[in-house]
Parts: structure tokens; C-alpha cells; sequence
């Protein structure tokens, strides 16, 4: 099974780097490259290599290959991921966690806004990788070789994160992800009067072909990755509406994209536009007002509110909840006291 199906929230900077380069000598025999890879590569399982080559990242001569390709004398084979590889050299850092739940088999963490969950471009410490190499040890790792890791989330995004302390657990909750059975709820505040009280958004969702670091929705069955959000109105405040997302799948920027797609994007999300007034009035105060909802919330409304899955050990059916955090509570009461005192439905 490919782990990569469910680490959908990558670094949409990411780009392909070489961790591997060989030349087919001269005499060699017609051989699979999955493998021929495994005798030379340190420590990988053909499984692995066929993770791989199925996500593109194995080409020869310059051209990406399946894992049944036939590697012929003088070809030229290079593995390319998605991560410098010194990245796999992760430096222990005494970063404080704030742990909601551990046991022998997996750990629950309420991941704090700003903190990236893996070193990147620009963030090769200070990350949630860097903290769990200091607080644990022999972390298995996943097809990335990010030790820990069966899902992610972004940066700017708070909320809860299962990480696997075992080979068995990693194994065992990718398979939930990548089988739609977990339960994964999110709060978010978006722009605008979100007109139905539930509804469903489905939409393949594949890199933005102007913008390259935004995802979009695309009707063509064969771009992108399906995606299916869940969402029902929790609270309206007239030019924003609090709502709670459930997913059924969980791709990169999924409920960013999926929201900006259907016309409210998330408050204050710069990368998908939710940083500029979209609703409201043209007073003086009304734009003071939303930029100290920006000071107080100064990121994207996103919080990882719910996260529920089956026990690897045990079988039993887990469930855990977090509050919003304190940037987001306070923005929201800061948009209660606002809808107190004024008639968003006149001023629109």
C-alpha cells in the first residue's frame, strides 16, 4: 500500500530532488527496476520502490518509469522525491508538545498555528518532526521517510494529528486513511452568507494552472484527485459564516480550495484571497474592525477540531476533540459583538 495516498497535505513549494543516481554497467541483464533497486538502494523494500515509481518519482534516462521496466545497460536511473535529501538527517530539537493522548501504539497532538509539521523549503527546524526526534525514539517511518507521519496539515493550520509509534500502527491507521473510515472534522470561518445550511462539495482538486502554489477544482475526471467536503453552517454573522467541514477525503488545501471554489474562501487566507475584505461595507470602521480580527486571528480560520479512527491494537473505535484556540475564539467573539450592535443585512 502507498502511505503517499494519505499524506495529501504537501508543501505545495515542493519540488523533485535527486537522492538517487545509477548507471546500468555494461552486461547487464534485462531486470524489473523494482528490482534492480532494491540491491542498491540502503534499506528499501520493493514495496517501497513501487511507491515509488507509482508516484513518477523514478525516471531513466530523464523519463519516468513504471516499476516494471526494464533497466538495460547504460541507462541512467535516478530517484527523484519530493525533499532534499538531507532532510532524512533530522535534528532532534527539545520543542514542547502539546500531547492529548499516548499509548504504546500512537500519540494524539494538538499541533499550535505556525508550527510546519515536517522540514521544507525554508523550515529545515523548528518543526513538528524535529520535536518528535527529540521526545521519542525509533519512530517508524513512512514512504517518505518522515518518521512518525500518517497524515499532515498545514502550518497555518491548528488542530489534531495521530502519530504512529509503531511499523504496525503506520501501517494500520494509513490503511483508515486511505479507506475513508477515519472521522475528521474542522472548524473554519468563511467569507461571505453561506447560503444553504449543509451541503456537499465535490470536485477533482489538482495544482492551480495560473497560480501554482493554490490547488483548484477541475470538472475533468482525469485531472487532479477526487475530493469530497462535508459542510454545515454552525453560526452566521451576516459577511462571514462559522461552519464545521467533514471530510471524506483528505487532499492538499482540500476545504481552502473547496470553499474558494464555491465563493467563500477562508477568512484571512492569504494564499487563496480570504486576507481582502471580500464582504461588508465601505466605512472606515468596518475595515478597522476586520483588520483587528486579522491581528487577533493572524493566519487562515482553520482548526483540526475532530480527529477519529480505530484503535491498531485494540479495535476500538477512537474519538478525540479539541477547543478552538485562543486566535480563533477570539476572533469569532470579536464578529459576536459585531453582528450586536450593527445590521450586516442592511449595510450589505
Amino acid at each position: 500500500m502507498n502511505n503517499n495516498n494519505i499524506e495529501e497535505n504537501l508543501d505545495l513549494e515542493d519540488e523533485l530532488f535527486e537522492h538517487y543516481r545509477f548507471e546500468v554497467p555494461k552486461g547487464q541483464a534485462f531486470l524489473r527496476i523494482d528490482k534492480y533497486l532494491m540491491y542498491l538502494i540502503p534499506n528499501a523494500t520493493r514495496n517501497k520502490i513501487q511507491n515509488a515509481a507509482t508516484d513518477g518519482n523514478i525516471f531513466v534516462n530523464d523519463i519516468p518509469v513504471k516499476s516494471n521496466y526494464k533497466v538495460k545497460p547504460f541507462d541512467v536511473i535516478t530517484i527523484m522525491l519530493s525533499h532534499p535529501p538531507f532532510e532524512n538527517h533530522i535534528l532532534p530539537e527539545d520543542i514542547p508538545l502539546n500531547i492529548v493522548y499516548e499509548d504504546d501504539a500512537l500519540l494524539l497532538i494538538n499541533k499550535e498555528p505556525g508550527m510546519v509539521v515536517h522540514p521544507g523549503h525554508g523550515n529545515y527546524t523548528g518543526t513538528l518532526v524535529n520535536a518528535l526526534a527529540h521526545h521519542f525514539d525509533n519512530l517508524p517511518m513512512n514512504s517518505s521517510e518522515r518518521p512518525g507521519l500518517v497524515h499532515r496539515i498545514d502550518k497555518d493550520t491548528s488542530g489534531l494529528l495521530v502519530v504512529a509509534k509503531t511499523e504496525a500502527a503506520m501501517t494500520h491507521l494509513a490503511k483508515q486513511f486511505e479507506a475513508k473510515t477515519t472521522e475528521r472534522e474542522y472548524i473554519a470561518l468563511v467569507w461571505g452568507n453561506v447560503a444553504a445550511d449543509s451541503g456537499t462539495i465535490e470536485g477533482n482538486l489538482a495544482r492551480h494552472l495560473k497560480d501554482r502554489m493554490q490547488m483548484a477544482v477541475f470538472d475533468d475526471p482525469d485531472i487532479g484527485k477526487p475530493a469530497i467536503t462535508h459542510y454545515k453552517v454552525l453560526e452566521r454573522f451576516g459577511y462571514v459564516t462559522l461552519i464545521s467541514c467533514k471530510l471524506e477525503t483528505g487532499r492538499t488545501h482540500q476545504i481552502r480550495a473547496h470553499m474558494k471554489h464555491i465563493g467563500h474562501p477562508l477568512f484571512n487566507d492569504e494564499r487563496y484571497g480570504g486576507h481582502l475584505i471580500l464582504k461588508g461595507t465601505t466605512f472606515t470602521k468596518y475595515k478597522q474592525f476586520i483588520e483587528n480580527c486579522f491581528k487577533a486571528l493572524p493566519r487562515q480560520a482553520l482548526h483540526a477540531k475532530t480527529l477519529g479512527f480505530v484503535h491498531p491494537n485494540t479495535g476500538e473505535m477512537m474519538r478525540f476533540d479539541t477547543e478552538l484556540p485562543d486566535d480563533f475564539k477570539e476572533c469569532i467573539e470579536k464578529w459576536r459583538n459585531y453582528v450586536k450592535s450593527h445590521n450586516t443585512e442592511e449595510e450589505s
